[in-house]
């Protein structure tokens, strides 16, 4: 890997180290019972899922332009991903994950295939492909939090809804999946993509003065959720269950790669530049996203944050090997 992608990787371990020497001192107040109320870390992580992340998510659907996609690219990456995710959900739903909370399959799920694309992906694409590589880089960037976040939301939603109709007695299908889809509708993820899509399906330019507020919100999200991240280390602790760590960073930094490598190349035909920057994607530490995500629905916090922490930390030395297998293949 160039220097900038060390230097990125260093940067966001201090400013982690610096979330969890503020979560440490308590400078922000004490966790309460249940992380409810005035929980740090929970008000952090609904800011950000409340005002922050929603202003990323309009301003980039708003502004995307469909016309001009490489679709053949977006395939090869977003087939292996959002198959990878529904197996993973479906696995867990096998092996009962789902009894020790309705959101656990798919929290596991967005563990497992959502990336690192702004802070290290980046710095990556452009420090190994340069400008062309950045700009196919930015291209599927634009599409990673709208398709997996959205799928993922009506997934949970539809497991919560059934949680709920298993504990309220009997509810008929219709009553379960008119309750999924309004609490999958009426979201905070999924709300703004929808008014995105809307607005950029009308053909509107966003006025300046919006798009300048919501680009100082969604520049928010990167510091605030690196700091969340050391701030839940301090809160929550290391998990005792590490297996729920590894299986999700190994098919994350491994697996992922691999079947990206394998359906985009083999299956599509792609090679060169999209490939690389489509595989090196797939190979990207586990994104704070997933942490809001399973702070969301309050489901394995802890392990969430240790899989970023722990993939990040890897990722320095799987990044060198998905590099030299594209150069290997590329002759």
């Amino acid at each position: 890997m160039s220097w900038i992608v060390f230097y990125k990787l260093l940067a966001i371990f201090i400013v982690v180290a610096i979330g969890w020497f503020v979560g440490r001192m308590r400078w922000l107040g004490e966790a309460t019972a249940g992380g409810s109320g005035g929980d740090p870390a929970k008000v952090l992580s609904a800011a950000a899922f409340y005002i922050f992340v929603p202003a990323l998510l309009f301003r980039t659907t708003a502004r995307v332009d469909f016309a001009t996609l490489p679709w053949l690219t977006l395939m090869g990456f977003f087939i292996p991903v959002l198959g990878l995710m529904v197996l993973v959900y479906a696995l867990q739903r096998r092996r009962g994950a789902g009894r020790a909370g309705a959101a656990v399959p798919s929290v596991q799920a967005i563990t497992a295939v959502f990336g690192n694309t702004l802070q290290v992906g980046v710095p990556l694409a452009a420090g190994v492909f340069g400008e062309a590589g950045l700009a196919i880089h930015i291209t599927v960037v634009s599409l990673h939090a709208l398709c997996i976040l959205t799928l993922l939301t009506a997934l949970v939603e539809l497991d919560l809804a059934r949680e709920r109709a298993a504990g309220q007695g009997q509810q008929s299908l219709g009553e379960i999946l008119l309750s999924t889809a309004r609490n999958t509708v009426i979201h905070p993820v999924v709300l703004p993509v929808l008014a995105g899509l809307s607005w950029n399906a009308l053909g509107l330019r966003l006025p300046a003065v919006l798009d300048e507020v919501l680009q100082l919100l969604g520049t928010a999200v990167v510091p605030l959720c690196l700091t969340l991240i050391g701030m839940s280390l301090a809160y929550y602790g290391w998990p005792k269950n590490w297996r729920a760590v590894l299986g999700p960073v190994a098919a994350k930094l491994l697996l992922l790669p691999a079947l990206v490598l394998l359906i985009a190349h083999w299956g599509l035909g792609l090679s060169g530049l999209p490939l690389g920057v489509i595989v090196m994607m797939g190979a990207l530490p586990v994104g704070s996203n997933a942490l809001i995500f399973s702070q969301r629905y309050r489901c394995m916090e802890s392990e969430t944050t240790a899989a970023i922490v722990l993939s990040t930390v890897l990722f320095a030395g799987t990044a060198p090997l998905w590099l030299g297998a594209l150069a290997l293949l590329h002759g």
